[in-house]
């Protein structure tokens, strides 16, 4: 036998007894492939949203564009459809990411599967991946950087810096990604035990994680003159206070008063509306001679937040909620449910994204198809439990506080604690700061890769503080990859 044939003999015996160890994750993954593959072939080239033509023209004045670096190179060598099948390959290596790290944390094999599993086999993943926005490549960015940070027991500075960088450069694409330093600094400021490396990580961890997001503004102040991601920064919280105003007891000058919708005007409109509707009260607001439309709306914001805190605070909570509620369905004033679920036919958004506009951006030109077997087939799995319930989210969040709680225990419960504690924060921060401005399914995609392993991580966490024990040998040993499959009952 020739040394090459004995070589892919030895990668094949290799392979087989990988996927005999993992069994469990293999047939999760291959599921996840699997629907994948339906998904591509479902729907040509891709599914394009109403938010999708500003990416694809590059237009910055309301979200920032880092997503171009995925999409442009892409969409130009190949179209939209390997644009999709870009994004559905970070679906799956998402999945192999986090079942990797929670294996090095001594997770058992089952436990880390069942973690990789909604980002694998959830339909509104799906659904985002196959989807030319940049929710995927911003769940991608988030999961990148906590591997870096969870990968040893000990990151190293190189660590500290490339996880930053990658959450800096989320900010890019997404940014409501701002809130994404605070677990960072966090994580960094009671990991080390001296304060100089503390102090040291958390100036590395800022640093790189302010160099993609300075970098940003920087080419924006040269191509608008702004220094800033968007030019909607002034007003964008303006659809969850007016959304949330009693207008007939807020305090307001006459000027500002038809800033103010009536609760009818706003169940109508919703917080999309209320921002983007140029018929909505402020698109439609004429401000007095000297003062602009931004202007006005941070005062009107500010009326609303210092004279009826607690409606603005309530109205997020039960925003947020609402991630771990028993059904999807789409609450009086949020954006519909519908456009983030399969559709039968080829969705579109007149008078912008229509069919024509889709095969005028693909290259070669042809009009976008449906496969309608396999698009119902899809549909009927999203809309009959193809999706991760809202209780089991709930029990993660809740497992992954309760597991947060062990910082002032030993060295391996604390360990675990803290890569518990970065997973959660991570999580509520950033689910918490999209529901501030608007409640919508899309935003809540984050929480599939990042509950789950929390809610692992916190529930071994206190399983090892009950019975006194370490969660698994490798981490008192400092993760030593080699016993890794022994170590993964």
């Amino acid at each position: 036998m020739s040394q090459d044939a004995r070589r892919k003999r030895g990668s094949l015996t290799a392979a087989l007894t990988a996927a005999r160890r993992h069994w469990l994750f293999a047939i999760v993954f291959c599921c996840g492939l699997a629907l994948r593959i339906v998904t591509q072939v479902a729907y040509s080239p891709a599914l394009v949203y109403i938010d999708s033509d500003r990416y694809l023209r590059g237009d910055s004045s309301l979200d920032p564009l880092g997503y171009l670096a995925l999409l442009w190179p892409l969409q130009h060598a190949g179209g939209l459809a390997v644009v999709a099948a870009a994004q559905h390959i970070l679906g799956l290596a998402m999945a192999l990411s986090i079942y990797s790290v929670l294996l090095r944390h001594g997770m058992w094999r089952w436990a880390a599967a069942l973690a990789a599993a909604p980002v694998l086999l959830d339909a509104y993943q799906l659904q985002a991946e196959q989807t030319i926005m940049p929710d995927v490549l911003f769940e991608a960015l988030i999961v990148a950087g906590l591997t870096l940070l969870l990968w040893r027991h000990s990151p190293a500075a190189w660590q500290f810096g490339l996880a930053g960088l990658a959450l800096g450069v989320a900010v890019d694409v997404r940014q409501v990604g701002e809130v994404l330093l605070i677990p960072a600094l966090v994580f960094a400021g009671v990991r080390a035990a001296r304060w100089r490396r503390r102090l040291a990580e958390i100036a590395l961890v800022t640093a790189c994680f302010a160099t993609p997001v300075l970098m940003y503004m920087t080419v924006q102040l040269e191509v608008t003159g702004h220094f800033t991601f968007t030019q909607r920064n002034a007003y964008v919280f303006y659809g969850r206070a007016a959304s949330v105003a009693d207008c007939a007891t807020l305090r307001l000058p006459p000027d500002e008063r038809s800033l103010c919708p009536s609760r009818s005007e706003a169940e109508v409109l919703g917080v999309d509306g209320l921002v983007g509707d140029p018929a909505g009260p402020l698109l439609s607001y004429q401000p007095p001679p000297g003062m602009t439309i931004e202007q006005m709306a941070d005062r009107f914001d500010l009326a609303v937040i210092t004279q009826q805190p607690l409606a603005v605070v309530a109205a997020i909570d039960q925003s947020f909620i609402k991630l771990f509620t028993f059904t999807r369905n789409t609450a009086p004033g949020d954006m519909p449910i519908s456009r983030w679920q399969f559709q039968a036919d080829y969705p579109t958004y007149p008078p912008v994204i229509t069919l024509g506009y889709v095969a005028l951006i693909s290259p070669g030109g042809g009009q976008p198809s449906v496969i309608r077997p396999l698009a119902e087939m899809l549909r009927d799995y999203q809309l009959h439990g193809g999706y991760t319930p809202g209780p089991l989210l709930a029990v993660a969040a809740l497992a992954g506080l309760a597991g947060s709680c062990g910082l002032r225990r030993r060295r391996e419960h604390r360990a675990a604690a803290i890569a518990c504690l970065l997973t959660t924060a991570t999580a509520l921060i950033l689910l918490l700061a999209s529901d501030a401005y608007e409640f919508s399914w899309r935003y809540q995609l984050p929480a599939l890769v990042l509950l789950p392993p929390a809610g692992i991580l916190g529930a071994a966490a206190m399983s090892a503080r009950e019975h006194g024990e370490s969660l698994k040998t490798s981490l008192a040993q400092g993760f030593r990859p080699a016993e890794l499959g022994k170590e993964s009952r």
